[in-house]
Order: C-alpha cells, then sequence, then structure tokens
C-alpha cells in the first residue's frame, strides 16, 4: 500500500488579548476619539504587542485627564477687598463697585458724610447717562503701606513716590476721606458739577482724586495743588 502524506493546512494561531488589556484597547479608541475606524484600528495594531497598545491607551487616557478643564474655583471671600492673613479685609476696591455697595469695605468704612454726597452725586450723574465708579475708596493701613512700597520700586526713591502715593499717617484714603473715581467721563462730569455736591479734586496730577469740602456748593472748590508733595497735610 502507498500512503501519501496528508498535509493539514494549518492558520495562523491569533494571539489572544486578556481581558485587562482588551478594556485598555477599547479605552485608548475612546480616548482617541474614535479617530480611526475599527478596520483601520486593527491594522494600525496588527504588529504591536498588546502591552504596547495597553500603555499606548493608558498614556492617551492621561492626557485627556491632564487637559480636561478644570471646574472653576470658589469665587472670592469679598468682592472688592483684599484680605491680610488674619483675615482682615485691607479695602481695595474691585472693578464696577459703586457708593450703593456698603458691604464693600473701601465703600463702607467711607466717611458717612463724603459717603452721602457721593451718592447725590452718582444719582445725578446717572440721570446724564454718566455712572461713577469708586476705583479705590477706603484702605487699611496695611494696604497703602503696599502700594507706597510698589511705588518706590517704580520711582526709585520715597521722596518721588510719595507725588503719587500717599504715606500710611499722611493718606486721606486710610482716613475714610477721598475716592478715586473713574472712568474719564465720570471724571470730566464730577470735574463740572463736584462742586455743587462738595466734591473737590485737590491735585492736578490726580484728576481722579476726590475729598469733600463741603463748603464748595457756595464759595467753589480751593485752588488744586500740583501734586501731594505741595499740600502741607503732607508734610506730617
Amino acid at each position: 500500500m502507498t500512503y501519501e502524506r496528508t498535509r493539514t493546512a494549518t492558520r495562523p494561531q491569533r494571539r489572544k488579548i486578556p481581558i485587562p488589556v482588551a478594556v485598555g484597547i477599547a479605552a485608548g479608541a475612546v480616548a482617541l476619539g474614535y479617530h480611526l475606524s475599527s478596520a483601520s484600528f486593527a491594522s494600525a495594531t496588527r504588529n504591536i504587542r498588546p502591552r504596547a497598545i495597553a500603555a499606548m491607551a493608558a498614556e492617551q487616557i492621561g492626557d485627556l485627564r491632564a487637559h480636561r478643564p478644570r471646574r472653576p474655583g470658589p469665587p472670592p471671600p469679598l468682592r472688592g477687598g483684599h484680605r491680610d492673613a488674619d483675615g482682615r479685609v485691607q479695602g481695595s476696591a474691585a472693578r464696577g463697585i459703586t457708593v450703593v455697595d456698603r458691604g464693600v469695605p473701601a465703600v463702607a468704612n467711607l466717611d458717612p458724610d463724603m459717603r452721602r454726597a457721593l451718592g447725590r452725586a452718582a444719582r445725578d450723574a446717572a440721570r446724564s447717562g454718566v455712572t461713577i465708579y469708586i476705583n479705590s475708596g477706603w484702605r487699611s493701613q496695611k494696604r497703602q503701606q503696599q502700594l507706597l512700597d510698589r511705588a518706590v520700586l517704580k520711582y526709585g526713591s520715597q521722596e518721588a513716590a510719595v507725588r503719587w502715593v500717599a504715606t500710611v499717617k499722611t493718606s486721606s484714603h486710610v482716613s475714610g476721606d477721598a475716592v478715586d473715581i473713574g472712568p474719564p467721563s465720570a471724571i470730566a462730569w464730577l470735574s463740572r458739577n463736584g462742586a455743587e455736591y462738595g466734591l473737590c479734586q485737590i491735585y492736578r496730577n490726580e484728576p481722579w482724586h476726590y475729598e469733600l469740602r463741603p463748603g464748595a456748593a457756595h464759595a467753589g472748590c480751593p485752588p488744586q495743588y500740583p501734586d501731594p508733595t505741595h499740600d502741607p497735610r503732607m508734610q506730617q
């Protein structure tokens, strides 16, 4: 008898991928946003070891987690106020603060007469389509010192800095007797009408700086100083 040797066609055995690795591959496909179709994905990964595929998937997921938008943090503890380490409010106004924002220390700690005069002016200005914002009002001593220290760095000496920022002892912001206002339309309106409310520009180099002079309603505002260094009150 003649025995014919028969060949059994053998198909290449497909390597089974462990379940955790398969999950990693699927997650990688999701992380990639399905940029590859299932056929092209299989073709692209045919010659890559399963562990390498799992590592790629993990890397893609990590990238997505790292770059996904973060949830917004909590709002500031108090609008318009800076806090010391012990929680005391220093009083620096934020954008959009007006005289009606009584909960903001920069406004609440102003001299009451100053606040009332500014309130009357703000109401009348609003009838003319002008909003008066308080860019800076009352300040704590610590806040004033911070501003002076910055001015010294900017201008090179305290002698030059006090033309723009008063010392803690002489600042009318610390005593609650001054406001810095904006925008330019409000400054222009108050320069024309401020005396009627007793609100006067004190320094020519600071057209935004206003203080209360009650007699101005009858006698007009006093002459302006070129800058704070010419103000006798600043010589203390």
